[in-house]
């Protein structure tokens, strides 16, 4: 089955609501805070997940732009890479996989070591992604396309 069509039908997968500039605003300083979290730590394991949650925040900024609601991480970054895929380049895909992978090992596994080339190109990038998602215009017409083709699949 479809990723797409499989997170719509998911109790708190993808799910239209209404767009909104104000939720978007929110999640951008939720991004600019964990950025800070990123930059202050002194722990690798809450740099990465700090990393991960300024990616994440980013992203789903536009996704409330586009008036998209996803309780499921795996789903957003779906949502990503099948709908906003012209505003992001194979190395920003790149870096959101190796986050959400990092994240996850940091924070669940004491065994797992993320590799230090990994948490380097995590902890280099990130900033420059935030200001990527800022930058991004969502126009009226591409947000009301992703919209209808997200409720044709419902």
């Amino acid at each position: 089955m479809d990723q797409i069509k499989w997170c719509i039908h998911q109790k708190k997968g993808i799910e239209p609501v209404e767009p909104s500039d104000n939720l978007r605003d929110a999640y951008l300083i939720k991004a600019e805070e964990a950025l800070d979290t990123l930059r202050t730590s002194k722990s690798r394991d809450w740099q990465l997940t700090a990393a991960y949650y300024t990616i994440y925040h980013g992203i789903y900024s536009l996704l409330m732009k586009t008036g998209v609601k996803c309780e499921i991480h795996s789903c957003t970054i779906e949502f990503t890479r099948r709908f906003l895929k012209n505003h992001f380049s194979p190395e920003d895909f790149e870096l959101i996989d190796k986050a959400f992978s990092a994240r996850i090992d940091s924070q669940y596994y004491v065994n797992r070591k993320v590799p230090e080339q990994k948490y380097d190109l995590i902890v280099k990038k990130t900033p420059a992604f935030l200001v990527k998602c800022k930058n991004i215009i969502l126009e009226q017409k591409e947000i009301n396309n992703i919209r209808n083709q997200i409720l044709s699949l419902k």
